[in-house]
Protein backbone atom coordinates (compact mmCIF):
# COMPACT_ATOMS: atom_id res chain seq x y z
CA UNK A 1 0.00 0.00 0.00
CA UNK A 2 1.16 3.34 -1.31
CA UNK A 3 1.48 5.80 1.86
CA UNK A 4 -0.44 9.17 1.46
CA UNK A 5 1.22 12.33 2.44
CA UNK A 6 -0.35 12.23 6.17
CA UNK A 7 0.92 8.79 6.27
CA UNK A 8 4.44 9.65 5.00
CA UNK A 9 4.79 12.64 7.60
CA UNK A 10 3.79 9.82 10.35
CA UNK A 11 6.34 7.25 8.96
CA UNK A 12 8.81 10.35 9.33
CA UNK A 13 7.31 11.23 12.81
CA UNK A 14 7.93 7.53 13.73
CA UNK A 15 11.65 7.28 12.57
CA UNK A 16 10.51 4.69 9.65
CA UNK A 17 11.65 7.39 7.04
CA UNK A 18 14.37 9.72 7.11
CA UNK A 19 15.53 12.60 5.56
CA UNK A 20 18.41 14.53 6.13
CA UNK A 21 18.51 17.26 5.59
CA UNK A 22 14.71 17.32 6.62
CA UNK A 23 12.57 18.45 3.41
CA UNK A 24 10.20 21.58 3.69
CA UNK A 25 7.07 19.77 3.60
CA UNK A 26 5.24 23.20 2.34
CA UNK A 27 7.36 23.12 -0.87
CA UNK A 28 8.74 19.16 -1.17
CA UNK A 29 5.63 16.92 0.05
CA UNK A 30 2.71 16.07 -2.66
CA UNK A 31 -0.31 13.99 -2.03
CA UNK A 32 1.71 10.78 -2.13
CA UNK A 33 5.49 11.86 -2.73
CA UNK A 34 8.08 13.69 -1.48
CA UNK A 35 10.57 16.02 -3.84
CA UNK A 36 14.01 15.28 -3.53
CA UNK A 37 16.39 18.08 -4.63
CA UNK A 38 19.78 17.74 -7.11
CA UNK A 39 23.20 17.90 -5.35
CA UNK A 40 26.35 19.53 -6.88
CA UNK A 41 28.03 16.66 -8.15
CA UNK A 42 27.91 14.75 -11.63
CA UNK A 43 29.95 11.78 -12.92
CA UNK A 44 30.47 11.90 -16.94
CA UNK A 45 31.31 9.53 -18.82
CA UNK A 46 34.82 9.37 -20.34
CA UNK A 47 34.47 8.11 -23.50
CA UNK A 48 37.75 8.31 -24.99
CA UNK A 49 38.71 5.75 -22.12
CA UNK A 50 37.56 2.57 -23.31
CA UNK A 51 36.12 1.73 -26.98
CA UNK A 52 33.36 -0.10 -25.10
CA UNK A 53 31.95 -1.44 -21.79
CA UNK A 54 32.46 -5.29 -21.67
CA UNK A 55 30.70 -6.53 -18.14
CA UNK A 56 33.00 -9.56 -18.03
CA UNK A 57 35.90 -7.48 -18.21
CA UNK A 58 37.93 -6.04 -15.28
CA UNK A 59 37.24 -2.42 -16.06
CA UNK A 60 37.64 0.77 -13.22
CA UNK A 61 34.27 2.14 -13.00
CA UNK A 62 35.37 5.33 -11.55
CA UNK A 63 37.96 5.47 -14.03
CA UNK A 64 35.18 5.70 -16.62
CA UNK A 65 33.61 8.46 -15.34
CA UNK A 66 34.83 11.97 -14.23
CA UNK A 67 33.59 13.99 -11.61
CA UNK A 68 32.36 17.22 -11.58
CA UNK A 69 31.16 19.98 -9.01
CA UNK A 70 29.18 22.44 -10.21
CA UNK A 71 29.24 25.64 -7.67
CA UNK A 72 25.61 26.88 -5.94
CA UNK A 73 23.87 29.28 -8.54
CA UNK A 74 25.54 27.63 -11.61
CA UNK A 75 23.84 25.14 -14.13
CA UNK A 76 24.74 21.73 -15.62
CA UNK A 77 23.97 21.81 -18.80
CA UNK A 78 22.74 18.18 -20.21
CA UNK A 79 23.57 17.63 -23.69
CA UNK A 80 20.76 15.66 -26.25
CA UNK A 81 21.27 12.29 -25.77
CA UNK A 82 23.83 12.53 -23.26
CA UNK A 83 23.27 10.44 -19.99
CA UNK A 84 25.16 11.70 -16.26
CA UNK A 85 24.86 10.34 -12.87
CA UNK A 86 24.18 12.80 -10.39
CA UNK A 87 22.63 12.60 -6.84
CA UNK A 88 20.36 14.30 -4.41
CA UNK A 89 20.99 16.54 -1.61
CA UNK A 90 19.18 14.10 0.83
CA UNK A 91 19.95 11.04 2.63
CA UNK A 92 17.63 8.44 2.54
CA UNK A 93 16.56 5.81 5.64
CA UNK A 94 14.11 3.00 5.35
CA UNK A 95 12.86 1.22 8.18
CA UNK A 96 12.49 -2.51 7.40
CA UNK A 97 8.57 -2.75 6.27
CA UNK A 98 8.78 0.54 3.84
CA UNK A 99 10.15 0.84 0.67
CA UNK A 100 10.54 3.58 -1.61
CA UNK A 101 10.29 4.16 -5.40
CA UNK A 102 12.47 6.83 -6.99
CA UNK A 103 9.81 8.57 -9.72
CA UNK A 104 10.74 11.65 -12.72
CA UNK A 105 8.79 14.83 -11.68
CA UNK A 106 6.42 15.86 -14.98
CA UNK A 107 7.82 19.10 -15.22
CA UNK A 108 10.93 17.50 -16.32
CA UNK A 109 9.57 14.30 -18.29
CA UNK A 110 8.49 16.81 -20.92
CA UNK A 111 11.71 18.36 -21.48
CA UNK A 112 13.03 14.69 -21.84
CA UNK A 113 14.81 14.06 -18.52
CA UNK A 114 14.74 11.04 -17.26
CA UNK A 115 16.18 10.90 -14.01
CA UNK A 116 16.39 7.04 -13.87
CA UNK A 117 17.00 4.38 -16.50
CA UNK A 118 16.38 1.36 -14.53
CA UNK A 119 16.92 1.63 -10.89
CA UNK A 120 13.67 2.71 -9.08
CA UNK A 121 13.39 0.73 -6.62
CA UNK A 122 14.75 1.05 -2.91
CA UNK A 123 14.58 -1.73 -0.55
CA UNK A 124 13.51 -2.12 2.76
CA UNK A 125 16.78 -1.00 4.91
CA UNK A 126 18.29 1.05 2.53
CA UNK A 127 20.36 3.84 3.68
CA UNK A 128 22.61 6.75 1.94
CA UNK A 129 22.33 9.55 -0.59
CA UNK A 130 20.07 8.19 -3.69
CA UNK A 131 21.82 7.84 -7.20
CA UNK A 132 20.05 9.41 -10.41
CA UNK A 133 20.64 7.80 -13.63
CA UNK A 134 19.80 11.49 -15.82
CA UNK A 135 19.28 11.24 -19.79
CA UNK A 136 18.15 14.24 -21.95
CA UNK A 137 16.02 12.08 -24.34
CA UNK A 138 15.20 15.71 -25.77
CA UNK A 139 16.87 17.62 -29.03
CA UNK A 140 17.61 20.11 -27.06
CA UNK A 141 20.22 21.05 -24.07
CA UNK A 142 18.53 21.62 -20.77
CA UNK A 143 20.17 23.28 -17.83
CA UNK A 144 20.12 21.86 -14.46
CA UNK A 145 20.53 23.71 -11.25
CA UNK A 146 21.63 22.21 -8.13
CA UNK A 147 19.00 22.82 -5.05
CA UNK A 148 16.38 22.38 -7.60
CA UNK A 149 13.52 19.67 -7.38
CA UNK A 150 14.58 17.16 -9.30
CA UNK A 151 12.75 13.75 -8.65
CA UNK A 152 9.97 12.62 -6.00
CA UNK A 153 10.14 9.50 -3.42
CA UNK A 154 6.81 7.24 -3.14
CA UNK A 155 6.76 5.09 -0.24
CA UNK A 156 5.07 2.12 0.61
CA UNK A 157 4.54 -0.15 3.97
CA UNK A 158 5.12 -4.44 3.06
CA UNK A 159 3.22 -6.80 4.94
CA UNK A 160 5.39 -7.60 7.11
CA UNK A 161 9.37 -6.94 7.63
CA UNK A 162 12.07 -8.12 5.34
CA UNK A 163 13.70 -10.90 6.37
CA UNK A 164 17.15 -9.50 5.60
CA UNK A 165 17.08 -5.53 5.19
CA UNK A 166 19.56 -4.27 2.14
CA UNK A 167 22.11 -3.14 4.31
CA UNK A 168 22.30 -6.09 6.11
CA UNK A 169 22.22 -8.17 3.07
CA UNK A 170 26.09 -9.57 1.96
CA UNK A 171 25.63 -8.57 -1.53
CA UNK A 172 24.76 -5.26 -1.54
CA UNK A 173 26.69 -2.87 -3.89
CA UNK A 174 25.39 0.73 -2.76
CA UNK A 175 24.27 1.09 1.13
CA UNK A 176 25.88 4.33 2.47
CA UNK A 177 26.90 5.69 -0.47
CA UNK A 178 27.45 9.52 -0.05
CA UNK A 179 27.51 10.59 -3.48
CA UNK A 180 27.06 9.57 -7.21
CA UNK A 181 28.36 6.16 -7.34
CA UNK A 182 29.33 4.43 -10.42
CA UNK A 183 28.24 0.87 -11.59
CA UNK A 184 29.42 -2.22 -9.17
CA UNK A 185 28.28 -4.42 -12.09
CA UNK A 186 32.22 -6.43 -11.22
CA UNK A 187 30.48 -7.13 -7.50
CA UNK A 188 27.45 -9.17 -9.27
CA UNK A 189 27.95 -12.64 -8.70
CA UNK A 190 27.79 -13.36 -12.74
CA UNK A 191 31.09 -11.69 -12.65
CA UNK A 192 32.75 -11.62 -9.22
CA UNK A 193 35.52 -14.17 -8.54
CA UNK A 194 34.35 -14.82 -4.88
Amino acid sequence: MFLSDRDIIKYMDKGKIKISPAPDLETQLGSCSIDFRLSNTFRVFEHSKYPYIDLGAEIDTDDLMRKVDVPDGDAFTMQPGEFVLAATQEKLELAGDVMARLEGRSSLGRLGIIVHSTAGLFDPGWIGIPTLELGNLGRMPVKLYPGMRICAFTFARLSSPARVPYQLKPANKYAGQDGPETSRFAKDIEFSEE
